[in-house]
């Protein structure tokens, strides 16, 4: 069984598809993670961003793992180092090319294939990667409550942070991800909408295993 949880940054897609995974022994394929790992990799090397045939040339001779919870670049574990404002604003940008998107798209269905029994979160897991999906899942919130989840993730990881430069940068990632050309940010009709503006981890994750079990 596919479940594609989709939805913009800080709905809480990460943190419930996690959870529901884990709860039904499912594999856990975190999409944005592996662009957040190219990103890093980008950047180390210093690649022009507005090239996207020196980010093809990168990606083709780079590897990127994922297990259980962690991320893997190249061998090295980049769990948290890709978890910064500056690595995800970079991942936006990078995924608005096609030849990347279709790149990613090649390595997520791989390990979809392989692992059968999976739950698996992104920006168009369900609309692209997976666009047969079992359950599709498109989870949203206030921009406002979104700032506040990602204020308090990177505390917790000791990242010193303001909640009015993190509003900002989720609002252009919004316009990023929703404007884009290739692949933009929206459910289709087959999608079931969660605002989880008010609602608890435990409150969503029941409400999508009541969707399973339907």
């Amino acid at each position: 069984m596919i479940i594609a949880i989709d939805g913009p940054a800080g709905s809480g897609k990460s943190t419930i598809a996690k959870l529901l995974a884990k709860e039904l022994g499912y594999t856990y394929i975190d999409t944005g993670a592996m662009y957040r790992a190219a990103a890093l990799k980008l950047l180390r090397l210093n690649i022009n961003l507005e090239n996207e045939e020196e980010i093809m040339n990168v990606l083709e001779n780079t590897q990127i793992l994922l297990k259980d919870s962690q991320v893997f670049l190249d061998g090295e574990d980049v769990s948290d180092i890709i978890r910064t404002e500056e690595i995800g604003n970079v991942a936006s940008i990078i995924a608005r090319y096609p030849k990347v998107r279709k790149w990613m798209v090649s390595k997520q269905r791989e390990l979809g294939e392989i692992a059968k029994n999976v739950v698996i979160e992104g920006r168009d897991a369900g609309s692209r990667i997976f666009p047969d999906a079992d359950l599709k899942i498109f989870m949203t919130a206030s921009a406002e409550i979104r700032a506040q989840r990602r204020v308090q993730q990177l505390k917790e990881k000791g990242f010193v942070v303001d909640y009015n430069h993190i509003l900002q940068k989720i609002l252009e990632r919004d316009k990023l991800d929703y404007e884009r050309k290739e692949s933009p940010l929206r459910p289709t009709e087959d999608y079931i909408i969660i605002d989880t503006t008010d609602k608890s981890i435990e409150e969503v994750i029941d409400y999508i295993k009541s969707l399973i079990n339907k």
